[in-house]
């Protein structure tokens, strides 16, 4: 039998036996307990690794591993600088290298804090090294599930809140809002998790789990009813051992980009849901654009996407929106901007979607946004949208030229 064979060439494939690590984040940490204990019932050998914060901003954390039967640390850790990036740096990633280490046998499920955004710890692990090794070497990602609870997913949507006002605020800057790191724990994971109280109501968790198809409809959704008895194992294949997590794949505001999809176009409400996609060739005017933010964000829950500002041609810029505030940030330029040297910097991805969707005047330039909320009417948000696109009049002119009350506001830095 030759080399070639495709039997042979399966069997002689090595095998990855590195500890698989399940990262589990959300917003309310007993039901991401009690999914991971649920895990750890199916598979007694399963080790999680949790990190209490509370006093992080005095530059202490503690940390608790166990198994199903025993608690193997609990250790509380002086930090260099109290912050979530020193977190991940100086305890989480060594702590998930030493246990690839030392428990080879056993995987782990790392249950993240509450406010720790799962797109963080994965872009620390990619480009972080512990005793001059990455983290990847030593430990294979698995798969980022978000448990997600239906009693109070809601309320913090619609929370306009900071993390500061509920004194869960990681640093003195962290200026995040509740709803900002809510949603962006449940747009990152591969999976999420609908925890259904048993005082939540049928609509209400049926809304819940519409909202959260809206809000990230690559992810798988697993419901657990916390008012009967759970199937561990079932639960256990549901959730481990699935592979799907993509390192390819980009963050929330590099995904349209890359071209990978941001939300699926529902503008019919479902159990009140509707979801909207909005998609331009034509830039915007920074006028009007600037004039309409505020009522984009007030009547939905989410935005998200990327734009094209007649005033910065250059320059791809990050919308979001959560909580009725609105971030916007810069992208980097346009591959149409860049001479053909600088394409070469850019992913495979992010040059075959430009090149699938080039047009013969602008390039890669376009608008792309997604809006879900509760009940609004999506028609009109969208004739709202394409009222602050340029006219074909303002098109003819020098629109390079408009006032722009967001001169300044993206600066494209070198990384």
């Amino acid at each position: 039998m030759s080399n070639s064979d495709p039997t042979t060439a399966a069997w002689r494939a090595p095998v990855d036996s590195r500890p698989a690590v399940t990262v589990l984040a959300g917003f309310n940490p007993a039901a991401t307990a009690a999914v991971t204990s649920l895990l750890q019932f199916a598979d007694p050998r399963l080790v999680s690794v949790s990190h209490d914060l509370s006093q992080v901003r005095e530059g202490m954390l503690r940390r608790v591993v166990r198994t199903a039967a025993e608690v193997l640390e609990d250790e509380a850790t002086t930090l260099l600088h109290g912050c979530v990036s020193c977190t991940l740096r100086e305890d989480v990633l060594p702590a998930l290298v030493r246990l690839g280490r030392t428990r080879p046998g056993s995987d782990i499920a790392l249950l993240l804090p509450r406010v720790v955004e799962p797109e963080a710890v994965a872009g620390a692990c990619a480009r972080c090294a512990v005793d001059g090794r990455l983290v990847t070497d030593v430990v294979r990602f698995d798969s980022y599930v978000t448990v997600v609870d239906a009693a109070t997913l809601l309320t913090d949507l619609t929370s306009a809140d900071d993390l500061r006002e509920r004194d869960l605020h990681a640093a003195e800057e962290d200026e995040r809002a509740v709803a900002d790191v809510v949603t962006r724990q449940i747009e990152f994971a591969d999976t999420v998790v609908l925890w259904g109280d048993p005082d939540v109501a049928g609509f209400d968790l049926a809304r819940a789990g519409v909202l959260l198809e809206r809000l990230a409809p690559w992810a798988t959704q697993v419901v657990v009813d916390a008012g009967r008895l759970v199937d561990c194992a079932s639960l256990a294949v549901s959730l481990r051992h699935t592979g799907r997590y993509n390192p390819r794949v980009p963050g929330m505001n590099g995904r349209a980009l890359e071209g990978y999809a941001i939300a699926v176009h529902s503008p019919e409400p479902d159990c009140g849901v509707v979801s909207v996609l909005f998609e331009a060739r034509r830039p915007f005017h920074p006028g009007r654009l600037h004039e309409t933010l505020g009522a984009l964000a007030a009547e939905t829950l989410r935005g998200r996407g990327q734009l094209w500002l007649a005033s910065q041609p250059d320059t791809a810029i990050a919308y979001e929106s959560a909580g009725g505030g609105v971030g916007m940030g810069s992208l980097g330029h346009w591959l149409a901007a860049l001479p053909a040297s600088g394409w070469a910097d850019a992913t495979p991805d992010r040059r075959a979607a430009a090149d699938l969707g080039w047009d013969p005047s602008f390039g890669d330039r376009r608008t792309l946004l997604a809006f879900v909320g509760l009940d609004f009417a999506g028609d009109e948000l969208t004739d709202r949208l394409a009222g602050c696109l340029l006219t074909d009049d303002e098109l003819a002119a020098d629109w390079t030229a408009l006032p722009d009350p967001f001169a300044g506001c993206f600066p494209i830095t070198e990384e």
